[in-house]
Protein backbone atom coordinates (compact mmCIF):
# COMPACT_ATOMS: atom_id res chain seq x y z
CA UNK A 1 0.00 0.00 0.00
CA UNK A 2 1.48 3.44 -0.66
CA UNK A 3 2.17 4.66 2.35
CA UNK A 4 1.88 8.32 2.02
CA UNK A 5 -1.66 7.64 1.34
CA UNK A 6 -2.62 5.49 4.22
CA UNK A 7 -0.96 7.66 6.56
CA UNK A 8 -2.99 10.84 5.27
CA UNK A 9 -6.40 8.67 5.25
CA UNK A 10 -5.72 7.82 8.73
CA UNK A 11 -4.42 11.09 9.88
CA UNK A 12 -7.66 12.50 8.73
CA UNK A 13 -9.78 9.47 10.67
CA UNK A 14 -7.37 10.32 13.53
CA UNK A 15 -8.50 13.83 13.32
CA UNK A 16 -12.13 12.74 13.30
CA UNK A 17 -12.16 11.40 16.99
CA UNK A 18 -9.72 13.74 18.12
CA UNK A 19 -12.14 16.50 18.01
CA UNK A 20 -10.33 18.33 21.25
CA UNK A 21 -7.11 18.97 18.86
CA UNK A 22 -4.98 17.79 21.78
CA UNK A 23 -3.16 14.80 19.88
CA UNK A 24 -3.79 11.77 21.77
CA UNK A 25 -7.22 9.80 21.63
CA UNK A 26 -9.37 7.82 23.97
CA UNK A 27 -11.92 5.55 23.72
CA UNK A 28 -14.29 8.41 25.26
CA UNK A 29 -13.06 10.38 22.15
CA UNK A 30 -14.55 7.50 19.79
CA UNK A 31 -17.46 7.34 21.49
CA UNK A 32 -17.87 11.03 21.63
CA UNK A 33 -17.93 10.70 17.65
CA UNK A 34 -20.49 8.42 18.29
CA UNK A 35 -22.66 10.34 20.19
CA UNK A 36 -22.31 13.26 17.74
CA UNK A 37 -23.76 10.43 14.84
CA UNK A 38 -26.46 10.15 17.43
CA UNK A 39 -27.01 13.59 18.30
CA UNK A 40 -27.10 14.14 14.31
CA UNK A 41 -29.79 11.92 13.70
CA UNK A 42 -31.78 12.23 16.65
CA UNK A 43 -31.12 8.42 18.01
CA UNK A 44 -30.98 7.62 21.85
CA UNK A 45 -27.39 5.29 22.72
CA UNK A 46 -30.49 3.25 23.85
CA UNK A 47 -32.16 2.29 20.57
CA UNK A 48 -31.50 -0.48 18.83
CA UNK A 49 -29.67 1.06 15.81
CA UNK A 50 -27.66 3.36 18.86
CA UNK A 51 -26.45 0.58 20.29
CA UNK A 52 -25.25 -1.28 17.57
CA UNK A 53 -23.04 1.63 16.84
CA UNK A 54 -21.57 2.40 20.22
CA UNK A 55 -21.11 -1.60 20.46
CA UNK A 56 -19.35 -1.21 17.19
CA UNK A 57 -17.21 1.77 18.23
CA UNK A 58 -16.34 0.08 21.42
CA UNK A 59 -15.26 -3.02 18.99
CA UNK A 60 -12.99 -0.78 17.52
CA UNK A 61 -11.35 0.73 20.13
CA UNK A 62 -11.02 -2.57 21.84
CA UNK A 63 -9.15 -4.03 18.40
CA UNK A 64 -6.58 -0.80 18.36
CA UNK A 65 -5.93 -1.30 21.87
CA UNK A 66 -5.12 -5.43 21.47
CA UNK A 67 -3.34 -4.03 18.02
CA UNK A 68 -0.76 -1.96 20.62
CA UNK A 69 -0.96 -4.37 23.39
CA UNK A 70 -2.42 -1.95 25.70
CA UNK A 71 -5.11 -2.01 27.95
CA UNK A 72 -8.44 -0.01 26.78
CA UNK A 73 -7.37 2.69 29.27
CA UNK A 74 -4.61 4.21 27.10
CA UNK A 75 -4.30 7.07 25.54
CA UNK A 76 -3.44 6.65 21.66
CA UNK A 77 -0.93 9.15 20.02
CA UNK A 78 -1.08 10.00 16.09
CA UNK A 79 1.90 7.39 14.98
CA UNK A 80 0.08 4.76 17.58
CA UNK A 81 -2.90 5.21 15.36
CA UNK A 82 -1.77 4.83 12.41
CA UNK A 83 0.27 1.50 13.66
CA UNK A 84 -3.13 0.04 15.17
CA UNK A 85 -5.36 1.12 12.16
CA UNK A 86 -3.03 -0.72 9.94
CA UNK A 87 -2.38 -3.79 12.02
CA UNK A 88 -5.96 -4.12 13.02
CA UNK A 89 -7.98 -3.10 9.89
CA UNK A 90 -5.90 -2.36 6.85
CA UNK A 91 -3.68 -5.86 6.67
CA UNK A 92 -4.74 -6.91 9.90
CA UNK A 93 -7.72 -9.68 9.74
CA UNK A 94 -10.65 -7.64 12.08
CA UNK A 95 -12.13 -5.21 9.32
CA UNK A 96 -15.09 -7.66 8.48
CA UNK A 97 -15.37 -8.92 11.78
CA UNK A 98 -15.25 -5.41 13.99
CA UNK A 99 -14.78 -2.24 11.80
CA UNK A 100 -17.23 -3.03 8.74
CA UNK A 101 -19.85 -3.74 11.42
CA UNK A 102 -19.32 -0.02 12.53
CA UNK A 103 -19.57 0.93 9.06
CA UNK A 104 -22.94 -0.51 8.39
CA UNK A 105 -24.26 1.05 11.96
CA UNK A 106 -23.38 4.21 10.56
CA UNK A 107 -24.66 3.93 7.35
CA UNK A 108 -27.80 2.31 8.29
CA UNK A 109 -28.09 5.21 10.66
CA UNK A 110 -27.60 7.76 8.08
CA UNK A 111 -31.08 6.09 6.23
CA UNK A 112 -33.47 7.32 8.07
CA UNK A 113 -36.66 6.23 6.09
CA UNK A 114 -34.97 2.70 5.91
CA UNK A 115 -35.71 2.95 1.85
CA UNK A 116 -31.45 1.61 0.96
CA UNK A 117 -30.77 5.29 0.00
CA UNK A 118 -29.11 8.22 1.61
CA UNK A 119 -29.70 11.78 -0.06
CA UNK A 120 -27.45 14.44 0.58
CA UNK A 121 -29.18 16.01 3.65
CA UNK A 122 -28.41 12.23 5.21
CA UNK A 123 -24.89 12.39 3.93
CA UNK A 124 -24.29 15.87 5.23
CA UNK A 125 -25.40 14.97 8.47
CA UNK A 126 -23.21 12.70 9.06
CA UNK A 127 -19.89 14.50 8.02
CA UNK A 128 -20.95 17.02 10.08
CA UNK A 129 -20.76 14.97 12.75
CA UNK A 130 -17.11 13.45 11.51
CA UNK A 131 -16.18 17.16 11.49
CA UNK A 132 -16.69 17.65 7.55
CA UNK A 133 -16.05 21.32 6.52
CA UNK A 134 -19.34 21.90 5.01
CA UNK A 135 -18.22 23.06 1.61
CA UNK A 136 -16.52 19.84 0.91
CA UNK A 137 -19.82 17.72 1.63
CA UNK A 138 -21.64 18.26 -1.80
CA UNK A 139 -18.24 17.69 -3.70
CA UNK A 140 -17.77 14.28 -1.47
CA UNK A 141 -21.10 13.10 -2.01
CA UNK A 142 -21.03 13.56 -5.89
CA UNK A 143 -17.49 11.97 -6.51
CA UNK A 144 -19.43 8.92 -4.30
CA UNK A 145 -22.41 8.96 -6.18
CA UNK A 146 -21.19 6.94 -9.10
CA UNK A 147 -24.43 6.38 -10.82
CA UNK A 148 -25.33 9.90 -10.83
CA UNK A 149 -28.55 8.69 -9.06
CA UNK A 150 -28.57 11.60 -6.72
CA UNK A 151 -28.43 8.76 -3.70
CA UNK A 152 -26.24 6.56 -2.34
CA UNK A 153 -27.02 3.54 -1.30
CA UNK A 154 -26.21 1.91 2.20
CA UNK A 155 -24.23 -1.02 0.68
CA UNK A 156 -22.36 1.88 -1.80
CA UNK A 157 -21.58 4.17 1.35
CA UNK A 158 -20.28 0.84 3.13
CA UNK A 159 -18.22 -0.04 0.13
CA UNK A 160 -16.86 3.41 0.17
CA UNK A 161 -15.73 2.96 3.84
CA UNK A 162 -13.30 0.02 2.89
CA UNK A 163 -12.40 1.84 -0.44
CA UNK A 164 -11.10 4.69 2.26
CA UNK A 165 -9.28 2.48 5.26
CA UNK A 166 -8.19 -0.12 2.61
CA UNK A 167 -7.52 0.65 -1.07
CA UNK A 168 -4.17 2.21 -2.31
CA UNK A 169 -5.73 3.59 -5.51
CA UNK A 170 -5.09 7.21 -5.40
CA UNK A 171 -8.41 7.26 -7.57
CA UNK A 172 -10.65 5.00 -5.42
CA UNK A 173 -13.89 7.15 -5.44
CA UNK A 174 -14.15 5.94 -1.84
CA UNK A 175 -11.20 8.61 -0.74
CA UNK A 176 -13.87 10.81 -1.45
CA UNK A 177 -15.92 9.64 1.99
CA UNK A 178 -14.60 12.71 4.41
CA UNK A 179 -13.88 15.20 1.33
CA UNK A 180 -11.16 16.07 -0.82
CA UNK A 181 -7.82 14.84 0.76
Amino acid sequence: MAIDLLNHKLDRAFDHIDASGYGVVEREDLLGLGARILVGFGESPTSVTGASLVDSFDGIWSALAKALERDGDSGIARPDFRTAMTAAFVIGDQYEPVFRPATVAVAELCDGDRDGEIDLAEFRTMLCAFGVAYDDVEEAFDRLDRAGRGTLTVDGLVAAASEYYRSDDPNAAGNWLFGPL
